[in-house]
């Protein structure tokens, strides 16, 4: 099992390209299942989440073939001629939450799927009790037997009016997808916002949807027969580009992110600001460094888009864990998502934790230490804080960080950083 060393206290300076963003490149991939025509990606990122959702839709019968790949990630055509399957096993969901996603499009084109309920990160319960409730609502009747949802709709579905108790991604996308086959219109009321939901429904349009709303908590869909070929570009992958953000930050040094849009990022580079980092934009995307010597501790609490966003959080709590004074940070989205507190705390870090809350109160200097990644962002927190800290930082199960970092050690260590992957001694 591999192992990262990282040995902190260098500024990084240079430049980073920004990948195309995973959150939206898995639903994506998923969309070519709702037509027998070619879907062409590009930007694609090289990662274990969507090798795991290219393997799923091959067990599916997608044909998917590399037209090109490069610096900026894969080129895929996606080929979903004949569904030789309907059934996503366990065996091949277990790992990735993002899986459910092939229910709605399945479901919408073939009129039936047997989907195994998914994994993913232990960062709390993400039911999917959601996407189930609104294809009922479409006309598909839906079971849950020995772990997998059952769904039929043999008159194919039908539009309806969604109202989503609470904001759900992957329930907005899910049934986004499925609505796009649906007999008639359907309404998605208090849908999710994300700039990943966009670029999906935008891939839809390409393919021949008529989507109104993109961008609102309201998502009118006017159902079709049928969905053609279309190309369209991964947008960058904001996630990514904050994490690298912080990583200017907690270093004091000077990055230029390449491709990142301050429009995608607005709330964080909000904290950002208040914490006396400096964030401009610049012809290609981003530049950041610090604005004051000494980091300010900032409160931050978690929202949906285009609230500060979950998956910054962990990366956000190593940043306050060197900044003076203190800062509360609260998460609102997924209950179990401060596994990374320990960790920190062995670095010497100085959180308590309240319930939903972490008190976080600035240390001068992290001291490395061997630290284990419980989810993906939690890894990508602990690789931040080796970056800042005094001594060797060694951190195991990466295979988290594989998830969603295409190519970490290589960008950081191209910007300074002292990093580099090993194989773990038996």
């Amino acid at each position: 099992m591999d192992q990262m060393l990282i040995r902190g206290g260098t500024p990084l300076v240079g430049k980073i390209q920004i990948s195309g963003a995973k959150n939206a490149a898995l639903p994506l991939l998923t969309a070519c299942l709702l037509t027998d025509e070619t879907l062409t990606l590009s930007n694609v990122p090289q990662l274990a989440d969507i090798a795991g959702m290219a393997n799923l839709l091959g067990q599916h019968g997608i044909e998917i073939g590399l037209n090109a790949a490069s610096g900026n990630g894969h080129t895929l055509d996606l080929k979903a001629y004949n569904l030789t399957s309907t059934t996503a096993p366990y065996e091949l969901v277990r790992k990735m939450r993002a899986s459910i996603l092939v229910l709605g499009p399945l479901l919408a084109r073939a009129r039936q799927a047997k989907v195994s309920l998914p994994g993913g990160c232990a960062i709390g319960t993400r039911p999917v009790d959601l996407h189930i409730k609104a294809l009922q609502k479409m006309g598909a009747d839906i079971t849950i037997e020995e772990g997998y949802i059952n769904a039929m709709a043999p008159q194919g579905l039908h539009g309806a009016e969604i109202v989503f108790p609470v904001v759900t991604v992957t329930g907005t996308e899910n049934v986004l997808m499925a609505a796009t086959l649906a007999k008639g219109e359907t309404v998605l009321v208090n849908a999710a916002r994300e700039p990943e939901i966009g670029d999906l429904a935008r891939c839809l349009v390409a393919m021949g949807a008529e989507i109104d709303g993109i961008g609102t908590d309201r998502l009118t869909i006017q159902g079709k027969d049928r969905l053609h070929a279309a190309t369209h570009s991964v947008i960058a992958d904001r996630i990514e580009a904050g994490t690298f953000a912080i990583a200017a930050a907690i270093t004091n040094g000077d990055l230029e992110l390449v491709g990142a849009r301050k429009d995608c990022l607005k709330n964080f580079l909000d904290v950002l600001s208040r914490a006396g980092v400096l964030v401009e934009e610049v012809e290609n995307g981003l530049r950041v460094r610090r604005q004051e010597p000494q980091l300010t501790g900032v409160d931050v609490m978690t929202e949906p888009f285009p609230g500060f966003p979950t998956d910054l959080q962990a990366q956000v709590m190593a940043l306050m864990c060197v900044a003076e004074g203190a800062a509360m940070i609260t998460e609102t989205i997924f209950e179990n998502r401060f596994m990374h507190v320990p960790e920190l705390a062995r670095m010497g870090a100085n959180i308590t934790v309240h319930g939903s809350s972490a008190m976080v109160r600035g240390v001068k200097k992290l001291k490395g230490a061997p630290v284990m990644a419980t989810d993906l962002r939690a890894s990508v927190s602990l690789a931040l804080a080796g970056l800042a800290a005094e001594g060797e930082t060694v951190l195991s199960r990466l295979y988290h960080l594989d998830r969603g970092y295409e190519r970490l050690e290589e960008k950081l260590g191209a910007c300074g950083a002292d990093i580099r992957r090993v194989k773990a001694a038996a």
